[in-house]
């Protein structure tokens, strides 16, 4: 990848099947309509595609899979973050092998670590891998906040750690990341309901496991921003947003499947033990896409 990483990446949903094994056909359908729809990168193995619930082969498999499918079309960031330095290195170096753009590093979860001990681990996989490097700041499931000044420290160290995406849903943050630090890292937020805030802006783009339902209408708001209509964004937004509100007021990664299969791609229930979105938020999200696409088969 020689150009800077911007725009519009899907978060991309991983589908499984029946017995709960991921489903390698239909995977390509979900990576083809996010290109389709005008993304500017593909994202395998984030939060939206459950990469905790899989085994670690199955993630290395995974990020093969769809950097193959992929085939150069777009740049594809593979999530090979870990609970343990040793096998964040493993998987980064899979994903190097395997073709990816960039590296996206999760901070280990479930037990939070100190700021110095995450710090550690970012710099321990940095110094082993040569793609760029995108930093995850997940608190909310890491119990771990990188705050801008540590992210802008990493970056001023490490040629290689480019980007950032942020998941807080802390918007102050969010600024302080575009505005004191943009000029050495690029933020991507990862909060969907931000994405127009956030371009407006200047963040570098948005990852969004929205992208995997409505692509074509957020990078039709990234277009028009970048092309100054702020007023046609902000129109284009306003017909958007019950969509969005929809699905992460509820259980999000069910919604992402569920908005999937309501336009015909086979995405199937997230793996177990989470459940499939509810009748009630199958007829909420149903009814909001209705209102921004029309009518779709049941």
């Amino acid at each position: 990848m020689t150009n800077e990483l911007r725009g519009v990446l899907t978060a991309l949903a991983i589908p499984f099947d029946a017995d709960e094994q991921i489903d390698v056909p239909v995977l390509r359908q979900v990576v083809d309509r996010s290109i389709a729809g005008g993304v500017h990168g593909v994202v395998a193995g984030g939060s939206t595609g459950e990469f905790a619930t899989m085994t670690p082969d199955e993630r290395i498999r995974m990020v093969e899979e769809v950097t193959a499918h992929v085939a150069g079309r777009v740049p594809v960031i593979a999530q090979t973050g870990a609970l343990t330095t040793a096998e964040a290195v493993r998987q980064s170096r899979a994903a190097q092998q395997a073709g990816a753009d960039v590296l996206m590093l999760v901070t280990p979860y479930y037990e939070a670590l100190s700021l110095q001990e995450t710090t550690t681990y970012l710099r321990d996989v940095a110094e082993q891998v040569e793609l760029p490097i995108m930093l995850y700041n997940i608190p909310g499931a890491t119990g771990v906040n990188l705050d801008p000044d540590t992210i802008g420290t990493l970056a001023e160290e490490f040629e290689h750690i480019r980007y950032v995406k942020d998941s807080g849903a802390n918007w102050e943050q969010g600024l302080q990341l575009i505005h004191h630090h943009g000029d050495r890292i690029g933020t991507f937020i990862g909060w969907d309901v931000y994405l127009y805030s956030a371009l407006v802006e200047g963040a570098a783009g948005v990852m969004a496991g929205a992208a995997n339902v409505v692509p074509t209408e957020i990078v039709a708001i990234y277009d028009a921003i970048t092309a100054g209509d702020l007023s046609g964004a902000l129109a284009q937004w306003k017909r958007l947003y019950p969509v969005i509100d929809t699905m992460i007021s509820g259980q999000f990664i069910p919604a992402v499947k569920a908005g999937l299969e309501l336009q015909g791609v086979p995405a199937g229930a997230p793996r177990r033990p989470m459940a499939p979105l509810s009748a009630q938020g199958r007829a909420e999200l149903r009814d909001a896409l209705e209102l921004l696409q029309g009518a779709f088969a049941s």
